[in-house]
């Protein structure tokens, strides 16, 4: 079949995933070089914690804006412009020479950075018709993994060779390759020389959205956005559940240190075992509704049906410490587990947006919620730099980290149980200057 329709969109699919790989491994650095900058700047825990809150404050006030600035100019341009400022942002970082220094930096990696997945989803919303966009947002999703898979196979390495500099300027140099390969390549499917006419006709098949107008520019504005509870069961769901991955993201190489005494090269395996683990909870997270729609159910059913699996496979982040207790290698793979569970609800939870909004309002959408997961994963990481100084005062750090995977471990649940009551089922919304707030009902 694929023959016969032409198989293009998945070369964008490729550029996506690629671009969400660069946006991983530069924001990641910052988390394995944490050792060797609590030397030069006598950071404490709280110190890491404030900086990763700035990322995460300029991240989700990035979201908001940038949006509807995707959404406005088009995903080539909307690309282009954040790719290229978080590149050269990221670059910048190695001249930082105080603490106020890296904050700024971290600010304005965190304001570039959040064009990748209003950009993103908007792409996969152009490209796919809805049955496969959970798959192709699973895969592009899966480049989150791969980025922080490369990050510790690369990143202490330079550091210890070259000076953690370098691992700065050559980790944020690498975006430069993905904006030739953008900027040539890229275009929307109904422009696209390589795209066959069978192949727009499959991309375009969705009945439901069949009468939108694929040209419009007409503004969607975030107030009227905010009176569906669509748009807030998925602004919930990101508040949730986000927080719980920038918690594993920014400190999993300290539970590392702290429990095991593993710190750079010592902790590179672990980590990148962990983020192979998530790489194929993304995919698999993608395949099992494009596989229940096959069967015969509804786009809806095989979406909310997949999440609750995904949010019943988050529970055991709660026996991460007693299952590592036994040895290392348990918690590598349970904390693998819970961050596949993660991010097969995030190629879900993301394609919700286009399930349920047309088009022309994806990337605002994703922005709010987008918004509210960055400005949760702030508080969760505030939470944690406390929590962690004042138990490791104590002399039992181990109990903070047993809080914070207590909370990892049931967020998904609650997520899940909130969006349903918001939304029981998913239908689009006709956004226009007559139309009214639409909320589906079971």
């Amino acid at each position: 079949m694929n023959k016969a329709i032409g198989r293009y969109r998945w070369t964008i699919c490729g550029l996506v995933f690629f671009a969400t790989t660069i946006n991983y491994l530069d924001r990641v650095v910052i988390s394995l070089l944490k050792g060797d900058l609590e030397k030069d700047f006598n950071w404490t825990e709280t110190d890491y914690a404030n900086l990763v809150s700035v990322f995460q404050l300029a991240y989700a006030f990035g979201m908001l804006g940038v949006g509807r600035l995707v959404d406005k100019f088009g995903t080539k341009i909307g690309y282009t412009i954040s790719l290229t400022a978080w590149s050269i942002v990221g670059v910048l970082t190695a001249f930082a020479k105080t603490t106020l220094g890296f904050g700024f930096a971290r600010a304005g990696l965190g304001l570039s950075e959040s064009g990748n997945f209003p950009a993103a989803v908007k792409t996969i919303a152009e490209w796919f018709p809805k049955k496969e966009r959970a798959l192709a947002t699973g895969i592009f999703n899966s480049g989150t993994n791969v980025g922080a898979i490369l990050a510790p196979l690369s990143v202490p390495y330079i550091a210890e060779f070259w000076g953690w500099q370098w691992a700065f300027i050559l980790t944020g140099a690498v975006g430069f390759i993905w904006l030739a390969l953008w900027i040539t390549i890229y275009d929307t499917p109904a422009k696209h020389k390589k795209v066959s006419k069978e192949e727009l006709e499959y991309i375009n098949s969705d009945k439901d959205e069949q009468t939108e107008d694929q040209t419009s520019t007409e503004k969607v504005s975030w107030t009227k956005l905010l009176t569906f509870r669509q748009t807030w069961a998925f602004v919930i769901g990101k508040m949730l559940t986000d927080p719980i991955w920038w918690f594993y993201l920014f400190w999993l190489p300290a539970f590392l240190k702290a429990e095991y005494g593993l710190a750079g090269r010592d902790a590179s395996l672990p980590v990148a075992v962990v983020y192979t683990i998530a790489s194929i909870g993304s995919i698999f997270g993608g395949w099992l509704p494009l596989n229940l729609i096959r069967k015969g159910f509804p786009v809806f059913r095989a979406r909310k049906t997949s999440m609750l699996i995904y949010a019943i496979c988050a529970v055991p982040a709660v026996f991460i410490q007693y299952l590592g207790s036994m040895g290392m290698w348990f918690a590598v793979l349970s904390i693998g587990f819970a961050t596949s569970a993660h991010q097969a609800w995030s190629a879900n939870i993301f394609t919700t947006v286009s399930d349920m909004f047309p088009k022309k309002a994806v990337a605002s959408v994703i922005g709010i919620g987008g918004m509210a997961g960055g400005l949760g994963g702030m508080l969760i990481s505030t939470l944690a730099g406390k929590l962690f100084d004042h138990y490791k005062a104590l002399g039992h750090l181990e109990t903070g980290y047993y809080i914070m995977f207590l909370i990892c471990g049931f967020g998904y649940l609650l997520a899940w149980l909130v969006m349903h009551l918001l939304v029981p089922r998913y239908k689009l919304i006709e956004l226009s200057s007559k139309s009214t707030p639409v909320t589906p009902v079971a």
